[in-house]
């Protein structure tokens, strides 16, 4: 797989709590529906007992998703909430049980689906970030991404087609120039070309687009995004949540001045504050890597770029930048907390938005390469453990965590502070560390402050809640 900044990285544009759980569910659920002819009446989906979807499938968003894209909705549909009930009056009946198969992969989907004339199975992965790999179809051994049309002839389905559900297709002639930090530096050969320039370059060649067309995707994802920072503002609610609304009172408390002096960064908690309230209202973010990590990197993009007084073109740029690094990471890594905790997700969120945040600043490549691999070094072996099985706390503080340390390492290497190891190698320990995690640690709902008796009391609360509604 060819990652692209656009289709892995930055993006999608969603509603839901968890994009490697909500959005990659929609995705395959898409699919789904494609290998069915769009007519569905029965779908029973199967989780592995030793995976992370049992415990968290229902609180996360994986139904919500999934059964949305049954539905053939897109990842920002705002009827996503009422996927059920619609799943119900469109006559498809879903049967969702626990198994023990030893899937590899913690996040994998097992669908039989059937109609009055044909049944079909498929299984599917969630990597992280609304990533997704369809592994099997009907047992036939397959390997499809979902970024472009997959016709199924030579699995015996004839007439039928998956169609792309990315943003930017894969061509037949779709290459990279670079792979990795090392690989860029290579290609870039002491030139210190701006990091926004590398990545236009890189996805140009990607997905064979212009550099308007890439600066105008990024363009498009900042304008998303400062809408929601002032949506997170202005107040938002809803009744499946553990926080209400807080980030108006601290509006009212920086612009009165009440605050102990931040600077550039209480604006930067302010934003990164609203958009966590939006992520959690059903409100459209951006998955920037991830929804549990939406908030950090565009948080403070968009409030340090304002704070200097530059333009939405020279955030798309920042955001652009922060892409690329991602790339890396996806490229040898994951950024599901599934897989590697939250390291995967504000860790790489953090590591992103310090190159971004060099770049407002004037930053060299090279400086920007130091500045990831610091961020990322200072958030090795965080764990991710969701309060009441919802995606709210502690990741806001840990969304906070991810963009302060940002700002501290891109001042660090503007100021020549010197890394030690390069961001490659960090990465590569990053996926080491991962692996010497318990399963307990890696959004299972299994250890942390997921099991504190506050948590589980909460999470009691708002279960009953439910059971009132739907009665």
């Amino acid at each position: 797989m060819l990652v692209s900044i656009f289709n892995d990285v930055l993006g999608p544009v969603m509603r839901g709590p968890s994009s490697s759980h909500c959005a990659a569910a929609l995705r395959i659920g898409r699919l789904a529906r494609d290998l069915m002819g769009g007519k569905i009446k029965k779908v029973l989906v199967e989780f592995d007992r030793s995976g992370s979807l049992p415990t968290t499938h229902a609180s996360q968003g994986s139904d919500m998703g999934l059964f949305g894209g049954l539905l053939g909705w897109d990842a920002a549909d705002k009827r996503l909430p009422d996927s059920a009930k619609a799943l119900r009056e469109a006559g498809i009946e879903v049967c969702i049980e626990t198994v023990d198969v030893g899937d590899p992969h913690p996040n994998t989907y097992r669908l039989t689906l059937t109609n009055a004339t044909e049944t079909h199975t498929l299984i599917a992965i969630s990597t992280g970030g609304g990533m997704i790999e369809v592994l099997r179809i009907d047992g036939h051994k397959v390997s499809f991404f979902g970024d472009r049309a997959e016709p199924l002839d030579a699995l015996g389905i004839p007439g039928r087609t998956l169609q792309p559900v990315l943003p930017v297709l894969t061509l037949p002639n779709s290459t990279v120039p670079f792979k990795s930090a090392l690989g860029m530096l290579r290609y870039d050969a002491g030139r210190e070309t701006p990091l926004w320039k590398l990545a236009a370059e890189y996805e140009m060649q990607r997905g064979g687009l212009t550099e308007y067309e890439v600066l105008a995707k990024a363009l498009n994802l900042i304008q998303i995004l400062r809408r929601s920072i002032a949506q997170g503002i202005a107040g938002t609610h809803y009744e499946d949540r553990i926080l209400g609304h807080q980030c108006g009172k601290f509006a009212e408390k920086m612009q009165a001045g009440t605050l102990l002096g931040g600077g550039a960064l209480n604006r930067i908690v302010l934003y990164v504050t609203a958009l966590m309230e939006v992520k959690s209202s059903m409100g459209v973010i951006v998955a920037a890597p991830t929804a549990g990590a939406c908030a950090a990197l565009p948080g403070a993009v968009i409030a340090m770029a304002e704070e200097l007084g530059l333009d939405e073109i020279e955030m798309a740029k920042a955001f652009l930048a922060s892409g690329l690094i991602g790339v890396f990471i996806a490229t040898r890594w994951s950024f599901a907390a599934e897989v590697g905790g939250c390291q995967a997700e504000g860790g790489s969120a953090a590591c992103m938005a310090a190159a971004a945040l060099v770049q407002l600043g004037g930053g060299t490549l090279t400086q920007s390469l130091a500045a990831a691999s610091m961020a990322l070094q200072n958030m090795l072996g965080l764990i991710c453990d969701p309060i009441a099985n919802r995606v709210e706390a502690p990741c806001l503080g840990k969304n906070v965590m991810a963009a302060s340390n940002a700002l501290s390492c891109a001042n660090m290497a503007l100021s020549g502070y010197d890394p030690l190891i390069p961001l490659d190698e960090v990465i590569e320990t990053a996926k080491r560390v991962s692996a010497q995690m318990p399963r307990e640690l890696r959004c299972t709902n299994l250890g942390g402050l997921s099991i504190s008796p506050t948590s589980q009391a909460i999470e009691e609360r708002l279960v009953q809640l439910q059971l009132r509604r739907q009665n």
